[in-house]
């Protein structure tokens, strides 16, 4: 616990000290909330209510977190910085803890601030909160999964953004292609389209689907921890 308690704190401070990292975390809310006052919903048929806090919301969720987190733990590695924990015993679910932890914190407070622009019930507002926290941890254990096998900031970068536009983009594109859809109903990005456009919806499936995704990329992060952490 107390590994975990440092390397959590270490990156609070290396996050404060990386603006171009913490305004994403401040700026999609921003959009969703300007979007939302100025093209008013009342006069436009075609503008659903919550249409942009859900669509920043996923885009939030399902992108920008991705490249984020590719990018610190690649910088941990180019400045020898995982080499050192790794030698000195840190495990993959404590530097995991760690690191993920700060952004999951900082992803929460981020979809407290979309629930709080859009106009939703208190149901609603409680499915939007669980479905955007786990889909937040989804694209940061793929982040750092791709942060690990990348050997500077620069090449998680490029490694990243492919990512997270297939990532992100897929459910965009599903919505107008039936073989789109299908095919994307094993990204937990789909599930999280899937159930912030209709609260309706049963979230069983998509709940199980994030905790596939979410399984399978935990796995992956370890692989990676342990076969890049001593070269880093």
């Amino acid at each position: 616990m107390r590994i975990t308690k440092a390397i959590f704190t270490k990156q609070a401070k290396d996050m404060f000290k990386n603006p171009a990292v913490l305004v994403m975390f401040i700026v999609f809310p921003a959009v969703a909330l300007i979007m939302t006052v100025f093209i008013k919903i009342p006069e436009n048929e075609y503008v659903k209510e919550n249409m942009f806090v859900t669509m920043m919301a996923s885009v939030f969720a399902g992108m920008g977190l991705i490249t984020a987190v590719a990018g610190t733990i690649a910088e941990d590695i180019e400045r020898k910085s995982l080499r050192f924990l790794v030698i000195a015993g840190v495990k993959p679910h404590q530097y995991l803890l760690g690191v993920g932890g700060f952004f999951l914190l900082a992803g929460t407070v981020t979809s407290v601030l979309f629930a709080l622009i859009g106009s939703f019930t208190a149901t609603e507002a409680a499915k939007f909160l669980i479905i955007m926290v786990l889909g937040t941890a989804a694209s940061i254990l793929l982040g750092a999964t791709i942060g690990m096998w990348s050997k500077n900031a620069q090449a998680a970068s490029g490694l990243a953004m492919p990512f997270a536009l297939i990532i992100g983009f897929t459910p965009m594109i599903a919505g107008f292609n039936e073989t789109v859809e299908k095919i994307a109903g094993v990204l937990y990005t789909q599930q999280i389209n899937v159930i912030v456009n209709d609260f309706k919806t049963d979230m069983v499936r998509p709940l199980v689907v994030i905790a596939a995704n979410i399984a399978i990329l935990t796995a992956l992060f370890v692989v990676a921890y342990k076969k890049k952490g001593l070269k880093g």
